[in-house]
Formats: C-alpha cells, structure tokens, sequence
C-alpha cells in the first residue's frame, strides 16, 4: 500500500525549468537569484513540490551565502540529511522529509544556539505570509 501523505504532490510538468532542476535533480540555482532571498515577510516556508512546512520566517537570516538561510528546519520531520561527496566536497545534502525534494545543504557555520546554516535554493521553496498570500520560489 503507498504511503498516504497530507501533502498534495505538485506535477512536475508545472514547475519551472529551473524549479525542476534544483528538486528533482539536485541543482543548484544562481546565488543571489533567488525569489525569496530577501523576503522579510512573516510566515511559513514549504516544500515547493508537495507543500510540507519547512521553515518558520523567524528562523530565516541574512548569512550573505546568495541562498535563503535558516538556522533551525520546522521540525525534526521536516528535513532529510543525506551525504554529498560531489564536486570534490564533503557536504551533507537537505531534502525534503515528506517527498524527497533537494532543498539544498546546511553546514555548521551557522548561529548559535544550533550553529547549523540550512541553505536553501529559493526555487524548492513556496511561501505563504500570515494573511495566506503565496510565493513561489
């Protein structure tokens, strides 16, 4: 029987380009590029591809990288850790807990009291502000 999920699955048929690239073949988008790397709104960070919530807004900072940062995943569900070798770096990989989407890499340079700095591509990211609007990375 397949797993049932919470999270309606998005086609990959109806995501961009470069959407599909960053989830579906663990790209990385342009840094600096990126829809959501300065967005201050308050809200919810999700999953492009399958809606999973990802991120809170109040975990997000500006850690200059190029890619949206945050300190801390949503929960401990939220976030798969995979490691990455590739391009001749040690790496751990994030992916999407629920449906396996590359989000990008977190690295332990980030602040205190997790020092851990998830780095995300804007393109596997979706966000929705407290009054419900939603944009896509």
């Amino acid at each position: 029987m397949a797993k049932e999920t919470t999270h309606p699955i998005t086609p990959a048929t109806e995501l961009t380009e470069m959407q599909r690239y960053v989830t579906q073949q663990r790209g990385t988008e342009p840094p600096f590029s990126g829809a959501l790397l300065h967005n201050k709104d308050e809200g919810i960070y999700h999953c492009l591809v399958c809606n999973a919530p990802l991120f809170l807004s109040e975990t997000k900072y500006d850690s200059g990288c190029g890619w949206p940062s945050f300190y801390q995943p949503y929960n401990d569900e939220a976030i798969r850790y995979l490691e990455d070798n590739s391009h001749g770096m040690q790496r751990v990989e994030i992916r999407c807990g629920s449906c396996d989407a590359h989000l990008g890499h977190v690295f332990p340079d980030g602040p205190q009291p997790g020092g851990e700095r998830y780095c995300v591509n804007s393109a596997s990211l979706s966000f929705t502000d407290d009054d419900g609007r939603q944009t896509k990375g």
